[in-house]
C-alpha cells in the first residue's frame, strides 16, 4: 500500500498531537520528508507516493516522537548557526536561544585578530565550534565534566573541520585549565529542582540531567573565571528566564564591570555579560 506525502503528514500530524507534541504539524512535515530523503520545502512538490518501505520507517519514527524523544535525536543532526551538529542524548539539544550567546560573544571578539576563548561546558560542541567557525583567528579551549558529552563535541569538531584552533579538556568547570583567556563564556545547567518537574518530557526523560538542573553554577563560573580572563576580558553567560537580574546583580558583586543584560528573540532572559577589570 502506498499513501501520497499529503496524507502522511496529516495522519503523522494527528498523532502527534494527540501525544502532547508541541509543534505537530512541523514535526509530521520534518519526519515524512526525512523519510522521503527531501527537504521539508519540496515535500509538496515531490509528486511521488510514499512506500511500504517508506511507511516503515515512518512508523519508527512516529514512535520514537510520540514517546517525546527529541526530534533532534530522532533526526541524528540539527542546525545550529552555520553548522549542522550531530545531537544525541550524551549532550543538550542546540537551542536557537543560544545562538544570542554566540552573537554577543563574535560582537567583542571582533576587534580582536586571535582571542584566547574559553568554552565551560562544551556539550555538543554549539558554542566553542560556532564561535571558532565564525571568527578564523580564534583559539578555544572548551571543557566539560563529561567524557560523553567530550566524545560528541570531539566527532563535531571532525565534522565541522576544526582542528587545532579548539582544544578539548575534561575538567570540573574551570579547574584543569590556566589563563589568560580574552572570553569566557558558558550555557550552566539553570534549572532548579522544582522547576525541573514542570519541563517538558523532551528535556526530562531524553536530555542529560547535569547538563540542565543546577542552581548557582552561573555564579560558580563567573567566581573562577575571574581567576583566568585578562583584564578587559568579557565574560558571557546564557541564563534562564526571569534570571537575568539576580545573575547581573552578582557578576557586580564579584567586581565586573559593565554588566549588560540581552534577551532572546521572544523577550526572555537570555545572556549576562560583564568585562572583568583586572586587579
Amino acid at each position: 500500500m502506498v499513501v501520497m506525502p499529503l496524507d502522511s503528514v496529516h495522519e503523522v500530524e494527528r498523532e502527534l498531537r494527540a501525544a502532547g507534541v508541541p509543534t505537530p504539524r512541523v514535526d509530521a512535515e520534518i519526519l515524512v520528508a526525512e523519510v522521503l530523503g527531501l527537504r521539508r520545502s519540496q515535500l509538496y512538490l515531490s509528486g511521488r507516493d510514499v512506500t511500504e518501505i517508506e511507511a516503515e520507517r515512518l512508523r519508527e519514527l512516529i514512535d520514537r516522537r510520540t514517546a517525546r524523544e527529541p526530534l533532534a535525536y530522532i533526526l541524528g543532526e540539527w542546525g545550529f548557526r552555520r553548522l549542522v551538529l550531530k545531537v544525541d542524548e550524551r549532550a543538550l539539544v542546540p537551542r536557537p536561544e543560544t545562538e544570542v550567546v554566540v552573537e554577543r560573544c563574535l560582537d567583542f571578539l571582533a576587534g580582536l585578530e586571535e582571542p584566547r576563548v574559553l568554552d565551560v561546558g562544551v556539550g555538543s560542541g554549539a558554542i566553542a565550534l560556532a564561535i571558532a567557525d565564525e571568527h578564523p583567528g580564534a583559539r578555544v579551549v572548551a571543557v566539560d565534566s563529561s567524557e560523553r558529552a567530550l566524545s560528541l563535541a570531539r566527532e563535531n569538531k571532525a565534522r565541522a573541520g576544526i582542528n587545532g584552533r579548539v582544544r578539548l579538556v575534561q575538567s570540573n568547570l574551570l579547574d584543569e585549565v590556566e589563563g589568560p583567556f580574552d572570553l569566557v563564556v558558558s550555557n550552566p545547567p539553570y534549572v532548579s529542582p522544582n522547576e525541573y518537574e514542570g519541563l517538558q518530557p523532551e528535556i526530562r526523560l531524553y536530555e542529560p540531567h547535569q547538563a540542565v538542573v543546577g542552581v548557582g553554577v552561573g555564579r560558580l563560573v563567573a567566581e573562577q573565571a575571574a581567576t583566568v580572563l585578562a583584564p578587559g576580558g568579557l565574560l558571557v553567560l546564557e541564563c534562564g528566564d526571569g534570571q537575568g537580574a539576580g545573575l547581573a546583580a552578582e557578576l557586580r558583586d564579584l567586581g565586573y564591570e559593565a554588566v549588560v543584560e540581552t534577551s532572546d528573540l521572544a523577550g526572555r532572559d537570555r545572556v549576562v555579560e560583564g568585562t572583568w577589570p583586572g586587579r
